[in-house]
C-alpha cells in the first residue's frame, strides 16, 4: 500500500508539472498577444512573408541563407511523414472498421468521439504524403491542390484537438455525474453527435486562413513550395491572429479542459472504493503527459513565432536557422499525435481488444462471406468507456 501511496504521489506530481509547463506556454502567448498589440508592427520581410522555411530569408541584420534548412527539412521530414502515415493509417482504419463492423453502431458518446476523431486522424494523414513530396521536390500539384491540401490540414488538425477535448468532458460526466450520465444517455448520444457536427463547422471556419492565404511560391533557386503568404499590409496583424487561434483550440483549451476534467476525475477516483482506480489514474497520467509532451514543444515555438512576428526579437542568421530547424522536429512531434490516438484512447480497452483479437481471429482464418457474417453477428458489446461505469470508464 505504501508503494502504492509513493507512485500516485508521482503521477500527481508529473500531472502538475505537465499542468504548469502548458499553461505558461498558454501565458506566454498572452504577453506575445499584448506585444503585438502596444509594440511597432515590423515586418521581418520586404514584399510578401512566408511562414514556410525559405532559402533566404531577410533580417535587419541581413540577408541570411538558410538553403540547409530547407536540405535539412528534405532528408528529414519525408521518411518520418512516411512512417507516421502508415502507422496511423492501419491503426485508424482498424478503428473505424471495428467500430462499423464489429460493433455495428454507436452506442455512447465516446463512440462517436472516437469514430470522428479516427477519421479526422486518417484526413490529416492523408495530407502527409502531399508534404513529404514537397519538402523533397517542391510543390509539383498545382495551386487548387495546395489550398485545398493546407485546408483540409488544419481542418483536421484542430477537429483532433477539439474531439480530445469532448472525450476529457465525457469521462468527467460518466465517472463524477455516473447517475446523470446513465439517466441521459439517449439524448447524451444525440447531443454528441450535433457537438461533432459543431466541431467539425468550427473547424472549417479556422482553416479559412489556410485557404485564403496558401500559395505556390518559388524561391531564389527556381523550386516552388506550397506555403503561407501574408500581404505586406496585413502581415503581422494576420499572422498573429493566425499563431493566437492555433495555439488557444489546438492547445491551450484542450489542457486546460483536461486539467479541468481530470483534476475532479482523480479526486473522485482517490475516494472511491475500487481495486481499478490506480489503473485508471495511470491512464489519466498517459493521456496527459502523451498529449504534452508531445504538443508543449511545437506550441512553445508558435509562441516565439508570434513574438517575433510582434517584434523582431531573433536576428542573428545562426539562431534563425536552428530555431526553424527545431520548428521542424517540434512539428513532427506533434503530428505524431494522428498514430498514437488508436492506441491511446482505444486500443489500451479491454472490450476493444476483445474485439480487435476477435476480428484478427476471422482474418487470420480468412474472411470468407459466412466469415463476415459471423463477425456482425456477435453479440455487441458496451462502449470501450461505458456510461454505466465509473471507474472502468476510465481503464477504457
Amino acid at each position: 500500500m505504501n508503494g502504492m501511496g509513493l507512485d500516485m504521489g508521482g503521477g500527481s506530481a508529473a500531472f502538475s508539472m505537465g499542468r504548469s509547463r502548458g499553461l505558461g506556454t498558454c501565458a506566454a502567448l498572452a504577453a506575445a498577444v499584448a506585444s503585438a498589440s502596444a509594440g511597432p508592427m515590423l515586418a521581418l520581410l520586404s514584399g510578401d512573408y512566408t511562414d514556410d522555411y525559405g532559402t533566404f530569408t531577410e533580417t535587419p541584420g541581413g540577408l541570411c541563407d538558410k538553403s540547409w534548412v530547407r536540405e535539412f527539412r528534405g532528408v528529414y521530414e519525408p521518411p518520418l511523414f512516411w512512417l507516421i502515415f502508415v502507422l496511423g493509417a492501419v491503426g485508424n482504419l482498424m478503428v473505424v472498421f471495428i467500430f462499423t463492423t464489429v460493433r455495428h453502431r454507436l452506442k455512447t458518446m465516446t463512440d462517436v468521439y472516437l469514430l470522428n476523431l479516427a477519421v479526422a486522424d486518417l484526413l490529416f494523414l492523408g495530407t502527409l504524403p502531399f508534404w513529404a513530396a514537397d519538402a523533397t521536390k517542391g510543390w509539383m500539384f498545382g495551386l487548387s491542390l495546395c489550398k485545398l491540401l493546407s485546408a483540409i490540414y488544419k481542418i483536421n488538425f484542430f477537429s483532433s484537438m477539439l474531439l480530445l477535448t469532448c472525450i476529457s468532458v465525457d469521462r468527467y460526466v460518466a465517472i463524477v455525474q455516473v447517475t446523470k450520465a446513465h439517466n441521459q444517455k439517449n439524448k447524451r448520444l444525440s447531443v454528441s453527435k450535433l457537438t461533432c457536427l459543431a466541431v467539425w463547422i468550427i473547424s472549417g471556419l479556422l482553416a479559412l486562413p489556410e485557404l485564403i492565404f496558401a500559395q505556390v511560391k518559388p524561391d531564389r533557386r527556381g523550386n516552388s513550395f506550397c506555403v503561407l503568404v501574408y500581404p505586406n499590409n496585413l502581415f503581422n496583424r494576420t499572422k498573429i491572429l493566425v499563431l493566437v487561434l492555433q495555439i488557444c483550440v489546438g492547445f491551450c483549451l484542450p489542457l486546460l479542459v483536461m486539467v479541468l476534467c481530470y483534476s475532479v476525475i482523480i479526486r473522485t477516483l482517490l475516494q472511491a472504493k475500487s481495486f481499478e482506480k490506480h489503473k485508471a489514474l495511470r491512464v489519466i497520467f498517459t493521456v496527459v503527459a502523451v498529449f504534452v509532451l508531445s504538443q508543449l514543444p511545437y506550441n512553445g515555438l508558435l509562441v516565439v513565432d508570434a513574438t517575433q512576428a510582434a517584434d523582431t526579437t531573433i536576428t542573428d542568421c545562426a539562431v534563425l536557422e536552428h530555431f526553424d530547424v527545431a520548428g521542424q522536429i517540434a512539428k513532427s512531434l506533434a503530428y505524431t499525435h494522428a498514430c498514437i490516438n488508436p492506441f491511446l484512447y482505444v486500443f489500451i480497452g479491454v472490450r476493444f481488444q476483445k474485439d480487435l483479437l476477435r476480428l484478427l481471429k476471422l482474418c487470420t482464418c480468412g474472411l470468407s462471406q459466412g466469415g463476415v457474417s459471423k463477425l456482425q453477428a456477435v453479440p455487441k458489446r458496451p462502449s470501450v468507456m461505458s456510461d454505466t461505469e465509473t471507474t472502468c470508464a476510465l481503464v477504457l
